[in-house]
């Protein structure tokens, strides 16, 4: 008998070692979860802020690229104009060019314009190139309507 209960307490003993050590990790474990846990939330928003610095820079960059594609557009653009405005004015001064002292065509020109137009009233130009105008007819048409 006095073996076993030798043997009891040599269990017991055991037992109580294996109850202290489960109690030990687990008093442990409580330690580090109340000490890690603040450290860990911290390192945590740390990298959160890492991340949203990162987006930000990275939506800045987007934003500068974006703006400098819209200059060198602008500028692409008004060079177009400046070529455009350059191939009118030489146009003009063609056009010009062959207009001068060449009455004929001019005349040509306004005859062919009367030709399509669609109005009742044709000005026939007097000296000077001035139009004898109706203001009377227009006024009294004007009365009309009134």
């Amino acid at each position: 008998m006095y073996d076993d209960e030798e043997k009891v307490k040599v269990n017991m003993v055991r037992l109580f070692g294996v109850v202290s050590a489960g109690v030990c990790a687990v008093l442990f474990l409580v330690a580090l979860v109340m000490f890690g846990w603040p450290t860990y939330r911290v390192w945590q928003q740390n990298k959160e802020g890492e991340a949203e610095l990162a987006r930000a820079e990275q939506n800045r960059q987007i934003a500068i690229q974006e703006a400098r594609a819209k200059r060198e557009s602008a500028k692409e653009l008004a060079e177009a104009e400046v070529i455009r405005a350059e191939g009118i004015a030489k146009a003009n001064e063609i056009i010009g060019n062959s207009l001068t002292n060449n009455e004929a065509y001019i005349h040509y020109l306004w005859i062919e314009a009367l030709r399509e137009s669609k109005s009742d009233v044709i000005y026939i130009p007097t000296e000077a190139g001035i139009p004898i105008t109706e203001s009377q007819r227009f006024h009294q048409i004007q009365q009309r309507k009134q």
